[in-house]
């Protein structure tokens, strides 16, 4: 099976004043096509880190991060920041959807920038939100919508590019336990279809739904 992404000894430190604080110590994993990860860590283990790591928003002070065979520690900003438009899909956990916006031009939106004609984006964005269960409000603004609602709006538009990786982060801490169940079913069937997923996650339950999970501790991982 091919490995989607691979981390090598990643060590991350900050300097805070007059001292240094070790966030990530010599973290290792591989991530297969199709896995479904879920990093398990509580609020200080250096869990958001390792994701901006992950997610190419930052870089790691040594170790190594092939991210779809493209050695990522070698990148520079431009190279990262082309890295994230076309290798990752991001969900948060607060959705970040444009909210002057409709669902469909929220969707569709990364499918313009990426140069895609705006009937062949609009056939894709809608086929995607139809995915997702909301073709009937695709006219619909963000404030309209359950958070749940919403959440489904974000997975769309992480979707909608085909990402090597879906990343997510803490993507159920806003909602309700009975919809963040329906949302966790729904990365199920994402997974079922072929996606690649890693949820950062605080909460045991939640981890549980994932193939597979790695708990982080004081910026250690283990399985």
């Amino acid at each position: 099976m091919q490995n989607i992404l691979e981390l090598n000894n990643i060590d991350k430190s900050y300097v805070m004043g007059e001292s240094t604080l070790k966030v990530l110590k010599q973290v290792s994993f591989k991530v297969e096509k199709g896995d479904y990860l879920s990093i398990l860590g509580a609020s200080g283990s250096g869990k958001s880190t390792l994701m901006h790591i992950i997610g190419c928003m930052d870089t790691a002070d040594c170790g190594r991060y092939l991210l779809d065979d493209i050695d990522v520690s070698a990148c520079d900003d431009s190279e990262l920041t082309g890295l994230r438009n076309e290798k990752i899909g991001f969900i948060f956990q607060k959705y970040h959807l444009i909210p002057q916006y409709t669902i469909l031009q929220n969707v569709i939106l990364p499918l313009l920038i990426r140069g895609h004609s705006r009937k062949e984006a609009l056939e894709i964005a809608e086929e995607t939100i139809s995915m997702v269960g909301l073709t009937e409000r695709l006219s619909h603004r963000p404030s309209e919508l359950s958070g749940g609602q919403q959440q489904r709006v974000a997975i769309a538009r992480a979707l909608v590019t085909t990402p090597t990786l879906l990343l997510a982060d803490e993507p159920t801490g806003a909602l309700d336990s009975q919809t963040g169940n329906e949302i966790l079913a729904l990365f199920q069937k994402l997974n079922d279809m072929g996606n690649t997923i890693i949820m950062i996650t605080h909460d045991t339950k939640v981890a549980k739904h994932s193939k597979r999970t790695v708990q982080l501790d004081d910026g250690v991982l283990t399985e």
